[in-house]
């Protein structure tokens, strides 16, 4: 009994083999429209939080301003609401205030959302560039499929993710901890204090420990960009079988691009040699090469090579001119130019006018036509 076997089942990562080569320009394209990207979240979350904390360092004095206006303006109009008797009057003044307590705070707390949204695209234009895709909030079945999620949970990108959270737990701690303990005996003259300067100096500390936090975070941040980006690039990764697949795909199969090419040379050629009994003369190496010209006054300000080849194919062009009677004269270093420089249907070259003239004055001397 004889049993097959399919060998690319026991090669690394499937069919193909193992994935060595770097991913082709295509795939990096076709992934990006997919959102497949190199991106790190925490570059987003670092710089939200040191944009969140600089604003309140920067705002608070006039945020404290606008709250304590906005209060006292709202709570000297309390008395006028509540001396209006009868109907519905005090209702509707109290959600008139109200809407304007709302509106106040808002445009009050508005820096704030204004930053951390252009901090959220500053982040991402820097990482990855413009270029909006919808296709990530498309549904997906896969996405249901509990298997892949307890792959996912389990995996080695998890366990990374679970280091790397465990890693600025301990050390964002560390750091507020060495913080908070130079700050306790301020903390300490708190009751003797007044509010005002109690929540002032409790917010000049809260956003001291934040900013030197959110550095500590952008450190972070910025090694994990470093290894999301080392990340895709390994995860882009194709096999040499997928490398040429795509270049199938895209190109077209070699094989039937060298049959094309071929068949195009034969045509052209073929083309050559039924203009080669026209030619004036062939000029030789006399072995390697053969370059026919032809000189038509009427048509040309200069003679045109209508056939040109080497080795054996400067035989075959031998063999036709002597068939047709056609002068073969050997000149090694004007033959070896011609087939160099000019190709077939193109006309001589200024700076090899004398040479080819020379040659076509002997040949005209020959048949008698001057």
């Amino acid at each position: 009994m004889i049993l097959e076997y399919n060998l690319q089942f026991f090669a690394k990562d499937g069919p193909g083999g193992e994935k060595t080569e770097p991913a082709t320009q295509k795939k990096l394209d076709d992934a990006r429209k997919e959102g497949q990207v190199a991106k790190s979240r925490e570059i987003a979350n670092g710089l939200g939080l040191l944009a969140l904390f600089l604003v309140l360092k920067l705002w608070t004095g006039k945020m404290g301003t606008n709250f304590m206006e906005t209060f006292s303006n709202i709570y000297n109009r309390i008395p006028e609401i509540g001396s209006l008797v009868g109907g519905t009057a005090p209702m509707n003044g109290m959600i008139i205030l109200l809407r304007h307590a709302i509106l106040q705070l808002m445009i009050i707390i508005a820096p704030i959302f204004i930053v951390g949204f252009l901090v959220a695209l500053l982040s991402d234009l820097i990482q990855v560039k413009w270029r909006p895709t919808s296709k990530p909030l498309m549904p997906k079945l896969s996405k249901l499929n509990p298997i892949k999620g307890f792959q996912k949970i389990f995996s080695a990108n998890s366990l990374v993710e679970l280091v790397k959270s465990l890693a600025k737990i301990l050390i964002i701690g560390y750091m507020s901890y060495g913080f908070l303990k130079k700050e306790i005996s301020g903390i300490f003259l708190f009751y003797s204090m007044d509010i005002m300067s109690v929540l002032i100096k409790l917010l000049k500390i809260v956003t001291d420990l934040g900013i030197r936090i959110a550095a500590v975070y952008m450190i972070f941040a910025m090694a994990d960009f470093l290894y999301q980006k080392w990340k895709f690039k390994e995860d882009m990764k194709m096999t040499k079988q997928e490398v040429k697949e795509e270049y199938k795909n895209q190109e077209g199969d070699p094989q039937i691009k060298g049959k094309i090419r071929q068949k195009m040379m034969e045509a052209s050629r073929r083309r050559m040699m039924q203009a080669l009994p026209q030619a004036d003369v062939v000029i030789t190496n006399p072995t390697h090469y053969a370059v026919a010209i032809k000189y038509d006054p009427a048509t040309s300000d200069a003679p045109v090579v209508v056939a040109k080849g080497q080795d054996s194919l400067a035989m075959k062009i031998k063999e036709i001119a002597k068939e047709h009677k056609v002068e073969i004269v050997e000149n090694k270093p004007l033959a070896r130019m011609l087939y160099a420089n000019v190709e077939v249907g193109e006309m001589v070259p200024p700076e090899l006018y004398q040479a080819v003239a020379e040659v076509l004055a002997f040949v005209y001397h020959l048949q008698g036509k001057v």
